[in-house]
């Protein structure tokens, strides 16, 4: 029997073209061929609806504005609990924390430090829009 492929990770969101931009200069990605931002001062058509990050390692990353107001997760507590949220990998400590400072640096927030684990060191963020993500020790 064949199965379905998993082609792309669909984030919802209120700023399609914002967290797309997130999302590339945190993982290093790449635009599908005509979703890259337009010019200065030009209409953003594609931004305003979907668009697709190519990922070589694993499923694309893909974004869908919606006009519907969005709460965020509050993770760790349940009172809007998340929904989905990424799993990433580093190959060491130094890299965890040199991820850690990128991914604030883009306007991530931090949402749980478990650096102390000597068997799964990792911190939980907060994308900008405020999907929950994980970067460990793998």
């Amino acid at each position: 029997m064949a199965f379905p492929t998993i082609v792309s990770v669909v984030l919802d969101t209120n700023d399609a073209r914002g967290l797309a931009e997130f999302y590339r200069e945190m993982f290093g990605l790449a635009y599908r061929p005509g979703d890259e931002p337009p010019p200065p001062g030009e209409p953003d058509p594609k931004g305003a609806d979907w668009l697709v990050l190519r990922n070589e390692h694993g499923p694309n990353l893909a974004f869908q504005r919606v006009d519907d107001e969005l709460p965020r997760p509050t993770w760790p507590s349940n009172v809007v609990p998340q929904m989905l949220h990424l799993d990433t990998t580093v190959p060491d400590r130094a890299e965890l924390e040199r991820q850690r400072e990128h991914a604030e640096s883009l306007g991530a927030r931090l949402l749980l430090d478990r650096t102390g684990d000597p068997d799964e060191p990792l911190y939980v963020l907060a994308d900008p829009a405020g999907h929950p993500f994980c970067i460990f020790v793998a």
